[in-house]
Order: C-alpha cells, then structure tokens, then sequence
C-alpha cells in the first residue's frame, strides 16, 4: 500500500482511486486533453516573443508587429480560458468523486457490525468520512492531472528551448541538479510531516468526539483541568505538525528562487557576450529565454508539492478504502420478507461471545410464544442485554440456533426482519431534529395525526402539546433538553408508530420516576397484550404480569417460569432477587 512504498507511488492504489471517476469520464477527459492543449499554448508566448523582437522590430515592420501583438494576446485569452476550464474542470472532477465516496461510505458504516463501533474510536470515524475524503480531492485537483500537466509543459519548454538556442539551454541547465535534489529532500521531508499531521487530525477529532460526548462526566467528577492537560498535549503535537511542514516550505521556496536566480545570471552573461560577438544567441532568444526559464522553474517548484499532494491523497485514500474494505457486517442472505410475524421465539443451545473464547452466554434454550411476555431478570453482566442483540442480529451467534415463528433468523432478509421488531433503551438517543421527525425517524409513512394517536395512547401527548411548538419542538442533540422521563416516552411512542410484532423494552422504565412510571405503565400493558413480549427490568414489581420469567446468571440460565412458580422456591433465585428488593423498597419507605 502506498504508506508501506514510502518513495513510490502505489499504482494499483491510484488505478483505484481514478476508478472512481467512471461516472464523469466526460469531465476526466475534458481536464485531460487541457491539460495537453495547455503544455503547447504556454510556451508558443516566449517563442512569439523572441519571433517579434527578431523578425519585426529590427526590421521596423510596425504593421507585421501589430498583427504579431495581436495573435500574442488572442494566444493570452485563449490559454486563460483552457487554464480557467482547466482548474474548474480538475476540482469538478475531485468534489464529484468524494461526494460519491462519502455517501458510499456512511452507508457502508450504517451496515457494520456493532463490534466494529465497540472498538473503533466515533472520532476516527468520522475522520474518515470527511477529513480522510477531502483529502482524495487533491489526487486530482493538485495531483495526478495537475503533475501531468506540468510534466508535458516540461517537455515542450525544453524542446523549444534546445530548438530556439542549444547553448543558452545548456547554461540554464548546470543549476538544475540542485534545483532536484532541493525538490527531492522537500518532497521527502513534507510528506512526513503530512503523515503526521493527518494522524494528529485523527487522534484529536477522537479525543474531541469523546470528551464532548461525555462532558457531563469530565464535569460531574472536575477532570477538566487533567482532560485540558492531555488535550493541550495534543494540539501541541498537531500545531509542531503543521509547524515542520510550514518550514519545509519556507526554505524550499526561497532557495528554488536563488537556484532560479543563478540560472537566470549565467544565462544573460553567456547570452549577452554571443549576441554581442553575433554567435548564434540573437537577441530575441536573450529576451524570451528569461520567459522560458520562469516556465520551466515552476512546474519544478510545484511537481514535488504536487507530488506530497498525490502521495497524501493516496494515504487518506488508503484509510478510507480500507474503512470500505472490512467485511465486518451482518450476512443478508435471508429471502423471507414477513409481512408479520406470529412471536414464536426459540433460543436452542445458544452460545455467544463478543470476543472468543470469553463465552458470555452459554447454552440458553428457551421459548416464548406468540403474544406472550417474558422477563429477563439477572444481575449486571449476566447476559439480559446481549440476549436482545443477538435477537435482532447486532451480533451473531457462535453455537445454536435462533428461531422466529419456526424459521432461524438467518432466514429472513434483515431490513424486512428488523422491520418487525421493536427496540424501548433504557439510554434513549435522540437526534437534532422536532419531537415528530423524532418519533417517525422522518419515514414518510407515518402521518402525524398517527403520531398524535399514538402519543395519546402512551400518555406522552399531554407533555408534548406543553412544548413550545408541540409536537415541532426542535429537540437538541441527544435530547439535551428533555428529561430522561420525557425522552422514554417519546421513545415508548416511537415504538408504538412502528406497531411491531415483537416488542422488547430493555431497562425501559428504571430511568423513570414512579408518577410518570404510574402514567405509562397502563400503556404498556395495552402495548404488550397483541404482541410478543421481552422485558429485560431491575423492578421485579413491573413484571408480575409477564406470563414467563428467565433468570439469567452469569450467561447461564438459572430459573424459568412464571412469577408465583418461582417465588415458591425458597432457595431459588428469583426468590432472593425478590426479597432483597422487598425489604430494601420497605427500608426506604
């Protein structure tokens, strides 16, 4: 890969890259034949201009002078509207591409796996998607094309300056090793400070996208001095970064203008003593050679900046092609698209594990059936949460088998299975949007009279008419500005909008306070009597009524049965779960 090759491009990465200019071949073509036309149009003015001094001045032909003047400024307009389509064209062509590609890659991201989310930073992913993506736009608007360009305008330069005069050429030449080997350590030396600046990006977008996230922690427990500390350490580094690239710079601009300058002095004193003697230098090649060495020193001056250009946008490329490359999503192989599902639930011999060989179920076999509810009870870490991620395919199992109304889960296609399942957290996440576009998660199909239906049904259209807006009242990011009381409720409306066949409320009230439990609890009784239920609760009092409890300990499968069954069992589990709840519920009344 290109990061590996530190002094060479890396073909088949940029053959890759360019791939992704196959829907705007038409513009890639038009930025490449100007590319070509420009090479030629650039070095007809010096040549124009030595015609002019030789053919037409000292022949006082001011007639012939005229017309010579006026195609040099045809000449001028001509290549600054192919240089104007040039520039527009390359950075059309670049902007078209990592459109495309972001879109390509947040969709490739909505379909990993969660595992990749539990170990990859939310800050580097997001790097990726933009940071890492802008970059790939200079692989055409400051590199490939552009270097191509410069290339060719090389070539002809120095063709027509051997043709227009050979010793002057030759002069101009000696200065060109140092001009070289300054472009080449300049290269060297900026790509490195490229790379570290584009890890530095990343590291900090992490570092930034965690501490805002949890800045409600950095303040409760006062870590803002020690987190300021560490992100001082790390602005330092990326500010050092740019600093080092800032001076390669520096010295390299300045020292190409001396090499330049140098040329320039030996060309006009060997040139001036051949005009002079009348040796083959005429005048008007010593007045156009001084053009041509300006167009000859910058596309050397540019190609190594040029060069760094493509080198870093093949890193970011890199980055993000891996980013696309990983095969960490969930198989949709499935073809049964449910219009509805019964709720027959059979978990048989399940065993899973999010990193092996730590199994954190073992061998769960149950079943529930249509339209029952089951409760999930157990101490943390026991299991409760990962048996609804595996239910819904978040992760896939290792051992056993997952079966929905007779059929594994596997079976069903998963937009079309996930569609009939629906989720009530206990952390409710709500996006930056109004408290309808909230609940239908801006799907088309619900209007908002079955939105208003459904909130009054769960309890929840009271508090949200008291809004400001009602039900358009922009909720902020996370729902900053709602309750967590509030946040449940709209998350319990969400639910009901979607009227799934099985519904699962994971911890769904231990956030909330007994007068707004009270308020939707009614609800919730009404939602979970058409549909198969799991309710996964901490309150043993609010699952009384579910037709089954399993309890889970340590990824095993302890107890199973209903409420009054297990509560007869005086050594049993459940039954110690229960007191233990009893008498510190009587302690604290």
């Amino acid at each position: 890969m290109a990061s590996k090759d530190k002094n060479s491009i890396d073909y088949r990465l940029l053959g890759r890259v360019f791939a992704l200019t196959r829907p705007y071949r038409n513009i890639f073509l038009l930025a490449a034949s100007l590319a070509v036309l420009l090479a030629p149009l650039s070095t007809a003015r010096p040549y124009l201009i030595k015609v002019m001094v030789d053919d037409y001045i000292f022949a006082n032909d001011i007639s012939g002078l005229t017309k010579m003047a006026l195609v040099l400024v045809g000449l001028l307009m001509l290549e600054s509207l192919c240089r104007y389509w040039f520039i527009f064209s390359t950075n059309l062509l670049g902007q078209s591409v990592i459109r495309d590609l972001r879109v390509r890659v947040f969709k490739h991201i909505t379909k990993l796996r969660l595992t990749y989310f539990d170990r990859t930073p939310i800050g580097t992913s997001t790097t990726r998607t933009i940071n890492d993506i802008e970059a790939i736009n200079t692989v055409f608007s400051q590199g490939s094309i552009t270097i191509i360009a410069d290339l060719l305008t090389l070539v002809t330069v120095l063709g027509v300056m051997f043709y227009t005069s050979w010793k002057l050429t030759l002069i101009c030449l000696t200065t060109m090793p140092f001009l070289i080997l300054a472009s080449y350590v300049f290269k060297e030396k900026v790509k490195k400070s490229y790379q570290r600046v584009r890890s530095q990006i990343s590291r900090m977008n992490a570092f930034l996208q965690e501490r805002i996230t949890g800045m409600r922690i950095v303040q409760i427990f006062n870590a803002e001095k020690a987190e300021l500390k560490k992100f001082r350490q790390i602005n330092r580094e990326y500010t050092q970064a740019n600093l080092d690239s800032i001076l390669y710079y520096a010295v390299f601009f300045p020292v190409v203008e001396i090499i330049s300058a140098a040329s320039l002095g030996l060309m006009v004193w060997w040139g001036a003593q051949d005009v002079l003697k009348a040796s083959g230098v005429t005048l008007g090649a010593l007045v156009a050679f001084p053009v041509y060495l300006d167009m000859l020193f910058r596309p050397i001056r540019t190609v190594a900046n040029n060069f760094n250009n493509l080198q870093m946008g093949l890193v970011a490329s890199e980055r993000v092609f891996d980013l696309i490359d990983k095969d960490d999503h969930i198989e949709n192989n499935g073809t049964l698209q449910p219009a509805q599902l019964q709720g027959h639930i059979q978990f048989k011999g399940v065993h899973f594990a999010y990193q092996l060989p730590d199994y954190v179920l073992k061998d769960i076999s149950f079943e529930v059936q249509p339209g029952e509810t089951l409760a999930i009870v157990g101490s943390t870490g026991s299991g409760k949460s990962t048996i609804i991620n595996i239910l819904n395919r978040f992760y896939e199992i290792q051992k056993g088998e997952i079966q929905v109304d007779g059929q594994r889960i596997q079976d069903y296609e998963l937009e079309a299975y996930r569609k009939r399942i629906a989720i009530v957290l206990q952390d409710v996440f709500l996006f930056s949007g109004s408290v309808l576009e909230n609940i239908t998660l801006r799907d088309e199909r619900f209007s908002r009279e079955q939105v208003i239906e459904a909130a009054k049904l769960i309890g929840a259209h009271e508090f949200i008419e008291k809004l400001p807006g009602g039900y358009d009242y922009e909720v902020m990011e996370r729902g900053a500005t709602l309750s967590m009381g509030q946040r449940q409720l709209i998350s319990f409306v969400r639910a009901l909008v979607f009227d799934p066949d099985i519904l699962v409320l994971d911890e769904a009230t231990s956030s909330i306070d007994p007068e707004t439990e009270s308020v939707i609890q009614y609800a919730i009784e009404k939602l979970i009597a058409k549909r198969t239920s799991i309710i996964i609760a901490h309150r043993l009092s609010t699952i009384r009524h579910a037709d089954n409890i399993m309890v889970l300990s340590k990824g095993q499968l302890q107890e199973f049965g209903p409420h009054e069954q297990l509560l007869q069992k005086e050594d049993g589990q459940y039954r110690k779960l229960y007191d233990m709840q009893f008498l510190q519920a009587a302690a604290e009344g």
